[in-house]
């Protein structure tokens, strides 16, 4: 979901214990809604803005529902980057399309 590895999820449990996943009777770790959105918090907090451990454990400590709140807007902020490059692109193909209709009419 992250695309960050297993050792990294380990260490943000060890550092952030706010994430407290269960285990199934084999040990296979489940992770709570809860734990999911700490993670997303801590993700963009470190992967994104670029903190330290230390800064992100200070910055949900003294302001989490604005960190969750800022982080929750940069992710809807890309996901409408990312539909608006999408339809860039689908313009830039209609119009080369229709640059090749127009330049073999003129022939």
């Amino acid at each position: 979901m992250f695309n960050v590895s297993q050792p990294l999820l380990r260490y943000w449990e060890k550092e952030f214990p706010s994430v407290k996943p269960t285990r199934t009777g084999k040990g296979t770790r489940q992770y709570r809604k809860e734990d999911v959105e700490e993670i997303r918090l801590i993700y963009y907090l470190v992967k994104e803005r670029g903190m330290t451990i230390e800064g992100a454990k200070r910055k949900l400590k003294e302001n989490k529902d604005t960190v969750a709140q800022t982080g929750e807007v940069v992710s809807r902020l890309k996901d409408i980057k990312t539909e608006l490059l999408k339809l860039k692109d689908e313009f830039d193909e209609m119009e080369d399309q229709y640059k090749e209709i127009t330049s073999g009419q003129r022939q």
